[in-house]
């Protein structure tokens, strides 16, 4: 087998180096020179956003939002438990402690439909992770939110040009956060983005971003001294780190377009083995469209999808399962003291990402698509 397919691929568009050299000839490398002003720029024409902010990951920006609620020890927050490490670090990091939900039937996202009894008196803010790009349920959500008097913060690092009905992902709860790691839509290696929905926050996210310095309302010449005024720490991002970034955005709508492209060449491909029950592909609930981020599917069990990807490997496919639910990690499932998460540990034994990047060809989707149907046309499960 000579054919090797990796999981994922860095999609360069022929400018980043471009950009970072016009960058580095300017002579403004650290964060906030004219390429991140762009990228700001552009995230909130775009997309709306009250405030953006680009920040060195969506760990970064995360670990912002908890600062900008004021999380303090004894706070807690709802999340589900199938998500990255980060969504939870940024508060545990607070003292706060995790009140993890389970994910819903139908997607990896939050179950709104037990969200309100995990609420109590300590309860500060709700966390929704839009897994995959597939918008969680908003209106439901900053329902329940609103009347707590909760916070809503959208870990929304798989969600750029993703939507819920007309809105932007990352423009309806009062804070999120993006990722624009080498695996996203648009990259930049690393790196993340604050956006701010609740304009109470955009000073003081200015302020934390910059180590707790007025130093950013100092440069537009709004305040005479550059004092430290607050707690923070350095968020921002070189303007190297922006460069790049910007050259990706310049050509979004050609990289979803591709993306998008792959993603219903998978979907139509797979329908057929969903139709017979050998796996689950992903449901987009009438509210959410796809942005092409990843595609998923569910095998029945464990072993099922050990072995499915074990037999991709073989015929030079790199198939990867992804999170590790939380609640039973090993930092934290001694501290853990809700009940079982069925739908949480579900896809994270049967979950596996199939590769989807943009030089991904349509042969290579038909490819992967007809060795997953072999696999499990050729077994017989019981």
């Amino acid at each position: 087998m000579n054919r090797q397919i990796p999981f994922n691929k860095p999609f360069l568009t022929g400018k980043e180096t471009q950009y970072i050299e016009q960058a580095v000839a300017a002579g403004k490398i650290s964060g906030d020179g004219e390429f991140s002003l762009k990228c700001h720029r552009f995230f909130e024409k775009r997309y709306g956003f009250t405030k953006a902010l680009l920040t060195t990951s969506c760990t970064d920006a995360l670990e912002m939002c908890a600062l900008l609620i004021n999380t303090q020890p004894g706070d807690e927050i709802i999340m589900p438990a199938y998500t990255f490490v980060s969504t939870a670090n940024a508060f545990v990091l607070r003292g706060a402690r995790i009140t993890f939900a389970d994910s819903e039937p139908h997607t990896p996202n939050i179950d709104v439909a037990g969200l309100e009894q995990l609420i109590t008196p300590k309860t500060k803010a709700i966390v929704v992770v839009h897994y995959a790009g597939i918008a969680c349920n908003m209106d439901a959500i900053m329902q329940i939110a609103n009347r707590h008097g909760l916070y809503v913060i959208e870990d929304a690092a798989h969600s750029i040009d993703s939507f819920y009905r007309q809105q932007p992902l990352g423009s309806i709860g009062h804070l999120a956060a993006f990722s624009f790691h080498e695996t996203k839509n648009v990259i930049a290696g690393e790196g993340g983005m604050l956006s701010v929905n609740d304009p109470k926050f955009v000073l003081r996210a200015e302020i934390l971003r910059e180590k707790g310095t007025n130093r950013t309302a100092f440069f537009r010449g709004e305040v005479s001294r550059y004092e430290w005024v607050d707690i923070g720490s350095s968020f921002l991002p070189s303007e190297l780190t922006a460069a790049f970034l910007y050259a990706q955005l310049e050509q979004i709508d050609q990289i979803q377009q591709k993306r998008i492209a792959l993603w219903n060449r998978y979907y139509e491909q797979l329908t057929p083995l969903e139709t017979q029950n050998f796996v689950r592909l992903p449901y987009l609930p009438p509210w959410s469209h796809r942005n092409g981020h990843l595609f998923f599917i569910c095998c029945p069990d464990n072993q099922t999808r050990n072995n499915l990807i074990a037999h991709l490997r073989s015929m030079g496919i790199y198939a990867v399962f992804h999170y590790l639910a939380l609640h039973k990690s090993p930092y934290y499932q001694n501290k853990y003291t809700g009940g079982n998460l069925p739908m949480a540990d579900y896809y994270t034994g049967c979950l596996v990402r199939l590769p989807l990047f943009y030089e991904l060809g349509f042969d290579e989707v038909d490819y992967i698509c007809e060795q997953v149907t072999a696999f499990f046309t050729g077994h017989q499960r019981g």
